[in-house]
């Protein structure tokens, strides 16, 4: 497709500046004319219907479970949710919005498709890629797109079942892979909610490790049959960057410098962390699990003949005031929807990350 059919009205920004500091900024030169695209990625926290489609594992999220999650209360989240996207503007972008939004927690394709046509963001007409996976909860990823500055070539599924040798019949949710055109280039991007840490850090550790194996190989994977595209991977890992799968399975980099070999990957959210900004956190203490990762085909002294247009600017964890709680023990963390079983009509115990790239204008 035609970059001017992608870009029907840009907007002139200035070289962004730094959200979170100079370390996390590729800086530029010369002041010049960008377009900027927001890629975020949002866990919604319990995105249920009030429907039982999973037996006892769903039944709290119905009218006769435990949070008496009826009509009134789902409809309340999903109003919540998509007034938080809208809330997260990309200034200098023609999409208003991120023109990508990866989610984690939702139960179906339903939930998606009554928070798109929510007013707050309907006339963004994002268009949504879902896959079932296997996770005994019944909770998947899933891929927010505005099809106007994204277009999809190709969607592909990986399952961790292989890569976990101890336990091959082990379910949770699939990585959903989508290959598209961004901007007139194209990029792949990658969804994943990897294994949570219930049964402690370190006994649960070795999953998480072969997700990150499942993703290093499907990122070189897709870099063997298109050395010339960008790959953004992203999810709820529930690891902090500096965790084993992060840093040496996935092999995610935490300096610039050290990222310029053929198919490495940079990890903005390592020096966001060691700042002690987080997106969700527990007696004091923050982690960063959602975290987006990319390969260096982003970045701007990447030494290539066919060097990228698209290149990295920034990455914010998006703490916003309205989706902080105000008081009590948990004041400062993200507001949530429930708390020790009581509904807060709040947001979601995560806070959403979003990182920022530029398009130069000729």
């Amino acid at each position: 497709m035609a970059l001017a059919a992608l870009l029907p009205a840009l907007l002139l920004a200035k070289a962004p500046q730094p959200l979170n500091g100079p370390d996390d900024q590729v800086q530029d030169d010369q002041e010049r004319s960008y377009t900027r695209y927001g890629v975020m990625f949002y866990n919604l926290e319990n995105l249920f219907d009030t429907i039982n489609n999973n037996g006892a594992r769903d039944y709290e999220f119905t009218p006769q479970g435990a949070y008496q999650w009826n009509s009134l209360k789902y409809w309340q989240k999903v109003h919540n949710m998509a007034y938080a996207i809208s809330q997260m503007e990309v200034k200098g972008s023609p999409a208003v919005g991120p023109v990508i939004v990866g989610v984690s927690e939702i139960e179906n394709i339903t939930v998606l498709q009554d928070l798109v046509q929510q007013p707050e963001i309907r006339d963004r007409r994002y268009q949504i890629i879902h896959h079932d996976s296997p996770d005994p909860r019944g909770i998947d990823v899933a891929f927010l797109y505005n099809p106007r500055f994204f277009k999809v070539l190709n969607v592909t599924t990986q399952n961790i079942g292989k890569y976990v040798t101890d336990n091959p019949d082990f379910r949770t949710r699939d990585q959903l892979t989508v290959t598209g055109m961004l901007a007139g280039e194209k990029v792949t991007l990658m969804i994943n909610h990897w294994p949570s840490r219930r049964g402690g850090e370190e006994v649960t550790s070795s999953l998480r490790e072969a997700a990150g194996r499942m993703a290093r190989e499907t990122i070189d994977s897709l870099l063997r049959d298109d050395p010339n595209q960008g790959i953004i991977f992203m999810g709820d890992l529930n690891d902090d960057p500096k965790n084993k799968s992060c840093s040496e399975a996935l092999g995610a980099k935490k300096d610039i410098k050290d990222c310029f070999e053929p198919g490495s990957c940079y990890n903005p959210w390592w020096n966001i962390l060691n700042k002690g900004i987080g997106t969700l956190g527990y007696r004091g203490n923050w982690n960063l699990f959602d975290q987006i990762i990319f390969t260096n085909y982003f970045l701007k002294n990447y030494d290539s003949k066919d060097k990228p247009t698209l290149t990295y600017s920034s990455a914010e964890v998006l703490n916003r005031k309205f989706l902080r709680s105000s008081e009590g023990d948990r004041q400062g963390y993200p507001l949530r929807t429930f708390s020790g079983g009581v509904f807060l009509n709040g947001y979601s115990d995560h806070f959403p990350t979003m990182i920022y790239l530029v398009k130069e204008i000729k």
